[in-house]
């Protein structure tokens, strides 16, 4: 017997599928709509629920980090995506980055086979009636996202965001690169994870980091400052997001820029010399059987035939197969403080909330972060309770707090990753490490007694 839905959640990546599983667990009927393969947008290559289309990394484990932190709240409100991350892991130092296949196939079982979800494979171009999610995500596009902006008043912003070239794991010389994790820290569950091969990698390194000297450090950049670069439409002024920065445009701040970014060498000691590279390019496994790994921080916006030639100029990438080129798409926000409530529902249609990416947070853990929170507000409401929104001092409100708290005169909304900036500071003079520390241990102590408050039950 056909039984209607509670909640519509439109779009199944991270922010959607954390929502539908959440409000599902909870005794809600979801229909979960999801426009993949009937439409396919120029990032995504699988029909897969919750595909990651720009790095296989979720970024620090290590809760004295805002990325750690964030996720350790997640673990213990009972991510489903979180959960699938974990089972699908893959060497990356203190890093968590998963096998996305994998991943994908876990997250698209799990979401298919229960009982109270519905997936429905189809485009949308209206809201529909009844509480609905709205998590389609950075490439909001068609009817649908006029839709959106028409419910906005035509406020509707963006930027660029670049995806990282991935090449074969075989195809890296073994002579000019060597495997480390910087200062040492390799992932505690890379060794045995799936077979030799892993276990090789958590004993020498999980990373394989490819050095540069002085003049090919500077060959290099000159070249990726005269290569040419596939150019944003006319009508498009380019915004980049400043934590995923495509090299060309921090090459163009400096010379010394992209050595004191994602090629900087400290901590990365080439056996060879005893001593730090001058640079270096740090490539990360894309899969558990280590025969992929993607550039580290090597967004690029770079033309595909001249990512081949520039990219060949870093000594242990000569010869490299490229698996796959990197590229820019536009990625498209709501002004969030101005048009969601303190619920995150659209202030014109109260019954609609919005998750993940387009509200304006950076990130495949922030955005499921949201999902997650979208879904408590819809439970609560659909059971007549009001829920408290978690407190800034943790990470998951600090997300919040940054998505509907106020700005300062003439300050622009823009997207941002997790951080400890996000949070309250420490009375006092701290040190670093010390700091975090010690607001990591305050958000888990004030994060588990927000979800103590929390009802998990039916609704």
């Amino acid at each position: 017997m056909y039984r209607p839905p509670d909640v519509t959640v439109i779009g199944a990546g991270l922010a959607g599928c954390e929502a539908a599983w959440q409000l599902a667990e909870r005794g809600l009927m979801v229909a979960l709509i999801e426009m993949k393969p009937h439409l396919m947008s120029p990032a995504h290559q699988t029909p897969l629920l919750c595909e990651l289309v720009c790095s296989n990394s979720l970024r620090s484990d290590d809760p004295a980090t805002g990325p750690g932190l964030l996720k350790r709240e997640l673990r213990r409100a009972d991510s489903m995506v979180i959960g699938c991350a974990d089972e699908h892991r893959v060497p990356a130092g203190s890093a968590l980055a998963v096998e996305r296949f994998g991943f994908g196939r876990a997250v698209t079982t799990r979401l298919a086979l229960h009982p109270n979800v519905r997936l429905e494979r189809r485009a949308v171009d209206e809201l529909p009636s009844g509480p609905t999610i709205m998590a389609t995500g950075p490439l909001t596009g068609g009817r649908l996202a006029d839709t959106v902006r028409s419910l906005l008043g035509g406020d509707r912003l963006y930027f660029y965001d670049a995806i990282a070239p991935i090449v074969s794991a075989d195809s890296v010389d073994p002579e000019r690169s060597f495997r480390a994790s910087r200062w040492g820290k390799d992932s505690p569950t890379a060794a045995g994870q799936a077979g030799e091969p892993d276990a090789l990698a958590g004993a020498e390194g999980d990373y394989i980091n490819c050095p540069l000297d002085r003049d090919e450090y500077e060959a290099f950049v000159a070249a990726v400052l005269a290569g040419r670069k596939v150019a944003p439409h006319r009508f498009e002024e380019p915004r980049y997001f400043e934590g995923c920065l495509p090299i060309e445009v921090m090459a163009e701040r400096g010379f010394e820029v992209l050595r004191h970014g994602p090629m900087r060498p400290v901590g990365l000691t080439d056996p060879r010399t005893g001593r730090w590279p001058y640079a270096v390019v740090q490539l990360r496994p894309e899969n558990r059987y280590l025969s992929a790994y993607n550039l580290v921080g090597f967004q690029t916006r770079l033309a595909y035939p001249e990512q081949k030639r520039i990219f060949g100029l870093i000594p242990a990438l000569r010869e490299a197969e490229f698996l796959r080129f990197g590229s820019i798409h536009r990625n498209t926000y709501i002004d969030a403080p101005t048009q969601l409530g303190p619920e995150l529902e659209l202030r014109s249609r109260p019954e609609v909330r919005f998750a993940g990416l387009i509200t304006g947070v950076e990130g495949y853990i922030e955005s499921c972060a949201v999902g997650l929170l979208a879904a408590l507000f819809t439970a609560a409401a659909l059971s007549g309770r009001r829920l408290t929104p978690p407190p800034p001092t943790t990470a998951l409100g600090a997300l919040y707090h940054h998505i509907t708290g106020p700005r300062a005169a003439g300050q622009r909304y823009s997207p941002t990753n997790i951080n400890f900036g996000l949070m309250p500071s420490l009375p006092g003079r701290v040190r670093k490490r010390e700091r975090k520390q010690r607001m990591s241990e305050r958000a888990g102590a004030d994060f588990d007694q927000w979800l103590g408050g929390t009802d998990r039950s039916a609704a």
